[in-house]
């Protein structure tokens, strides 16, 4: 028997072993995080919220926190991983500590996007472009509720990948003073064949923007990237000196794969420590 053959059949036998004695031992539900649900008269609906706290190391837990808000926040959607990624990253010191706010989706496509002519976006869920009415259920239900459930800082962010992307963009253009840092991985501004981007330039001339952060990613994706790049030629330009840009393509990755290793480049960069005095970094 090959060493390759004999180490799978050991595996195997230990998981046998395991699994005839399961019903013996005593299990306990794995809780990371807490959960609550928030009836929301804007919306007509309720939603669930999830929350992951990391805390200061060396600091009380009731420490007041900045919070990340993320769409797409469900257990079986973004949440879990999002929030290893926080943990890891304030252990290890390459971000800040962070409230993390995962909103789980009901009608995605609905609460995602804006309104649009375009009849092949109309086709993908039959209620599309009710992205102000969601934007009104973060300002005037989630973040009053966080703010009371919580201690938190001023300090506010959003993370969004694909349509939860175009979200984030959206927010920035439009209500520019709800969030500190936005933070958007390959979005979907091809929404409304583009009109987003076409209009920014008299958004944010029209809009009072001021120490705001952006940090955008993409993947392989040829009409994303296009978009993206001119969306960001168009905020250096008009914005310079009032919104950050930070711009990262990211080619090895495809849509599928790129919030995760976006996500932990973004963190790091937007998210960064204060430097420590005395201490090299």
């Amino acid at each position: 028997m090959s060493a390759n053959r004999f180490l799978s059949f050991v595996l195997l036998f230990l998981l046998c072993t395991a699994t005839s004695y399961a019903g013996a031992v005593e299990t306990k539900p794995l809780t990371i995080g807490e959960s609550f649900t928030l009836d929301s008269k804007v919306l007509g609906e309720t939603r669930r919220i999830n929350v992951y706290m990391t805390h200061p190391y060396g600091e009380p837990d009731d420490t007041p926190l900045p919070v990340l808000y993320m769409p797409d926040g469900g257990i079986a959607e973004d949440f879990l991983h999002i929030a290893g990624l926080l943990q890891v990253s304030v252990g290890n010191g390459t971000m800040r500590p962070f409230l993390l706010v995962g909103i789980e989706n009901t009608q995605r496509r609905r609460d995602l996007t804006g309104p649009t002519k375009n009849a092949e976006d109309k086709k993908i869920a039959p209620k599309v472009g009710e992205s102000k009415a969601f934007r009104q259920f973060l300002r005037n239900e989630l973040m009053p509720e966080i703010r009371q459930r919580y201690r938190t800082t001023g300090e506010t962010a959003i993370v969004g990948e694909s349509l939860a992307g175009l979200f984030v963009v959206e927010t920035l253009l439009q209500e520019p003073d709800l969030f500190n840092t936005y933070i958007a991985f390959d979005p979907s501004l091809w929404w409304n064949d583009g009109e987003l981007v076409k209009n920014a330039k008299k958004l944010l001339r029209k809009k009072t923007i001021a120490g705001k952060t952006l940090y955008l990613a993409t993947s392989e994706q040829k009409e994303i990237t296009a978009i993206t790049r001119e969306f960001v030629t168009v905020v250096e330009k008009e914005a310079s000196g009032r919104v950050f840009v930070h711009y990262q393509p990211m080619p090895e990755e495809t849509h599928a794969t790129i919030y995760h290793p976006a996500a932990i480049r973004a963190f790091r960069e937007v998210f960064k420590p204060a430097p420590v005095p005395g201490i090299p970094h």
